[in-house]
């Protein structure tokens, strides 16, 4: 009896094991499917738990039990690292549908000033096919209110006019409130402006006004997007950031080469003022957006707004909100300081003057002009003139893309900056140059050999990207937009002078080899010349030489 009581509780334990096993066979069918293998610290953590049970649902069972119960159960998977695996997993789905919704929209990890380049230059494309629009539609309306070519001449000009009264002005608005805020209220003005030429068009002081405001919108948009480069790219992005923006002018003419002759075949020329100039509206709406964005970003990205004063930029910020009689102190004070005297003293400021009257020249005259040649010298109609006239600017963006990484190349591997700034200017002048010589010259070339030389003049002039718009922000980082604001009111003139008179070389001479031609031709070599002698990329600090000028007169 008493060997019979002693083997009772193993022979519970052995009739207990199948039932545990059905258990245990149970819980692993209730797991979800393709679960991961334990860890080896997993499996001898949860066999040091099974020995404890075993030990303890024994009691005072002999050895030989708790072998047999030890070999009759198979390890069994823990629940509660299940779970964890499974969360585990969730976790990982949620961190990649993160990164996934991080990548829509494609600028959304982007740093904020590449952004900000972006929204620039997008807006630049906007300007030139507005500027554009009206060199197509110049044909149609010249039919319409019996136009001759000087008076096309005229009405072409006029944007010049408030494109060259505007730049000094924006120049300093840029610097005063920042560059952001100057150029969304550019983009609004030459918007809205071109979207009431249709209704003022057969009124002639109506259109050149309309037109004259346009060309003021316009006219402070390069003197606020090189304020924001200035402050915010390195001089080794310097030359890329340039051209992504300033580039945006050649997309700009492609575009609307492109699409305004067939807008205009269909709709009539009045829609392409419309079209174009909801755009602009557009745009100003998005940029809103992207403002936003760029306030909640983290403290370590650049502020673009922060100008040399400390101002952020912003006229209606809670921290800039000051009393009218403050802030017209502050902007007389402002226009004060500015070292206007130092500025002309400087003989590679001369230097960038007239290399930017030279290149507009050339750029304004045949950006107004060559479709009119086209159809006329080439007998194109209106869609094919427009469509050849594409060429020069597409052209453009090609070579800019290999002119910026150059000349960046170049200054990365130490390569004097001012001597890049040379060669690239160089070519910018003597490429178009040469190829007007040729397509001036009565060689009875066909005419799409002619297109060919103009094409690869026009386009190799893009090389002052690289040049010329990249000294402003080498000599004065923080006088950049005044800088350009100078030059670029000289450079407006030919705009204003050489539009016109291009027009009026036509009517009298008939001929497009001295009218267009030859006046171009002459300022690209002079410009080469003087740019030559005495462009300079060296930092020059103006201020110092304010004070120091200041305290000689005082002695």
């Amino acid at each position: 009896m008493a060997s019979s009581s002693a083997l009772q509780p193993e022979r519970c334990c052995l009739l207990a094991a199948p039932r545990r096993r059905r258990q245990v066979h149970h819980l692993l069918r209730m797991l979800p499917p393709r679960t991961p293998p334990l860890s080896f610290l997993s499996r001898r953590r949860f066999r040091r738990g099974a020995a404890r049970f075993s030990s303890g649902d024994g009691g005072g069972g002999a050895g030989s039990a708790g072998a047999v119960e030890k070999r009759s159960v198979p390890v069994p998977v823990p629940v509660p690292e299940v779970k964890r695996e499974g969360d585990g997993g969730e976790d990982e789905e949620e961190e990649e549908k993160g990164t996934l919704e991080l990548r829509w929209p494609p600028w959304e990890g982007l740093p904020e000033r590449y952004r900000l380049m972006g929204a620039t230059s997008l807006a630049f494309v906007i300007c030139n096919m507005d500027k554009v629009n009206l060199s197509v539609a110049i044909i149609p309306m010249s039919h319409q209110y019996g136009w001759n070519s000087s008076t096309a001449g005229l009405v072409q000009s006029s944007f010049f006019w408030g494109y060259a009264l505007s730049q000094l002005p924006g120049g300093w608005l840029a610097k005063l409130i920042g560059g952001r805020t100057v150029l969304k209220v550019g983009v609004l003005v030459w918007s809205l402006s071109t979207a009431v030429i249709p209704a003022v068009a057969g009124f002639m002081p109506g259109l050149v006004l309309s037109r004259i405001l346009v060309g003021i919108g316009e006219g402070v948009s390069p003197s606020a997007a090189t304020d924001l480069i200035a402050r915010t790219i390195p001089i080794q992005e310097r030359s890329r950031a340039v051209a992504v923006v300033f580039g945006g002018l050649s997309f700009g003419s492609v575009l609307g080469y492109l699409f305004a002759p067939p807008i205009i075949q269909n709709l009539g020329w009045e829609s392409v003022f419309y079209i174009f100039g909801l755009l602009g509206v557009i745009w100003c709406i998005g940029f809103e957006s992207i403002k936003e964005l760029q306030s909640s970003d983290n403290e370590d990205t650049l502020n673009l707004e922060q100008t040399s004063t400390g101002s952020n930029g912003i006229i209606s910020s809670p921290g800039s909100l000051k009393s009218s009689d403050t802030s017209l102190e502050e902007m007389k004070d402002s226009i004060k300081d500015v070292p206007w005297r130092e500025f002309f003293k400087s003989k590679a400021v001369w230097a960038m003057i007239y290399a930017h009257f030279c290149g507009s020249w050339g750029h304004y005259t045949c950006l107004s002009w060559l479709p009119t040649f086209f159809s006329e010298e080439l007998d194109l109609n209106l869609t094919e003139a427009a469509w050849v006239s594409i060429l020069p600017p597409l052209g453009s963006m090609v070579i800019t893309s290999i002119a910026a990484p150059f000349a960046d190349n170049l200054i990365s591997t130490g390569v004097d900056t001012t001597k890049v700034r040379k060669i690239c200017q160089t070519i910018a002048f003597l490429s178009p140059a040469a190829f007007m010589m040729l397509s001036s010259v009565d060689l009875g070339l066909p005419p799409w050999v002619i297109v060919a030389f103009l094409t690869s003049g026009l386009a190799l002039s893009s090389f002052a990207l690289a040049g010329l718009y990249c000294t402003h922000q080498d000599i004065s980082r923080e006088y950049a937009s005044i800088l350009l604001g100078i030059t670029n009111t000289v450079g407006a003139v030919p705009g204003i002078v050489g539009v016109a008179l291009t027009g009026y070389l036509v009517d009298t001479t008939h001929s497009w080899s001295i009218s267009l031609f030859a006046p171009s031709i002459f300022f690209y070599l002079t410009g080469t010349v003087v740019w030559l002698t005495f462009a300079s990329s060296e930092p020059q600090d103006f201020n110092k030489s304010a004070s120091e000028s200041l305290t000689e007169s005082n002695q």
